[in-house]
């Protein structure tokens, strides 16, 4: 097989197969190897975008289901938002303060059903599994939120920036737990997205896992080399742990 089958053999997966296709690609680049089979080039690349898209997903939540679910419901079925569910109100409150404007999710999963607790703003997700996208925008559809997501990949950074520049009055972006997997495809990345983000909103919200969030046990790296450069780069103006989660709160 040539490079373009292998990829196209990757996403034949129910999980990966709605991923945007630079992201497949960029991950076949990080274990392609000329004398290895097929077999093995599709099995690493596989595992390399489970790492990146994966880690906190079910698939339940990439099933349509004739019945319509609960927002608490599907929270639930994620990894990274169940333990954030019965701390959303909180987290809210204390990150957002009393600001009126658009949200921007990079990196959404389903957080977009959380949005009950921000009604009062606009809120815009960017999601690269094209099926938990669909699952978001039905929901807001039906319940008439000022929101919608967006299939993209982050990696595609100038259109990133192009639909945050496009929206106007105050803007705050979401990173939550989601560094950790743009440097499984692509090293330093998370960098240069915080390098071009941060100056266009008012603040930029990153968060990070600080437990394991299967067996709940702490984690031994402190993530210094992304912590120093956020450090001599932007200004923290909070800096605070929920549930096995660490939030920084960025500005320029």
């Amino acid at each position: 097989m040539d490079k373009r089958q292998i990829v196209k053999k990757v996403m034949e997966k129910q999980e990966l197969k709605e991923i945007p296709i630079e992201d497949a690609e960029m991950a076949l680049a990080l274990c392609f190897k000329k004398n290895g089979s097929d077999e093995e080039n599709i099995e690493c690349t596989r595992e390399i975008l489970h790492n990146a898209y994966g880690a906190f997903g079910s698939r339940k939540l990439l099933v349509v289901s004739r019945k319509e679910k609960e927002p608490e419901w599907i929270l639930r079925k994620h990894l990274s938002t169940r333990e954030r569910l019965p701390h959303y109100k909180d987290i809210y409150k204390r990150i957002l303060g009393k600001f009126k404007g658009t949200i921007f999710d990079l990196g959404a999963g389903v957080n977009g059903f959380s949005i009950g607790f921000i009604p009062e703003n606009r809120y815009i997700g960017i999601e690269g599994i094209g099926q938990l996208v669909n699952l978001m925008n039905n929901y807001f559809k039906k319940q008439r939120y000022n929101a919608r997501a967006i299939h993209l990949s982050l990696f595609e950074l100038e259109k990133v920036k192009d639909l945050i520049k496009k929206e106007k009055g105050k803007k705050i972006i979401f990173l939550f737990k989601v560094l950790d997997s743009l440097e499984t495809l692509k090293r330093d990345y998370s960098k240069e997205l915080l390098t071009e983000i941060v100056p266009l909103a008012d603040k930029v919200i990153v968060s990070f896992a600080t437990r394991s969030m299967i067996k709940r046990r702490k984690f031994k790296a402190g993530r210094n080399w992304i912590i120093d450069f956020i450090r001599e780069n932007f200004k923290i103006t909070d800096d605070f742990e929920t549930a096995g989660e660490r939030y920084l709160i960025l500005q320029k």
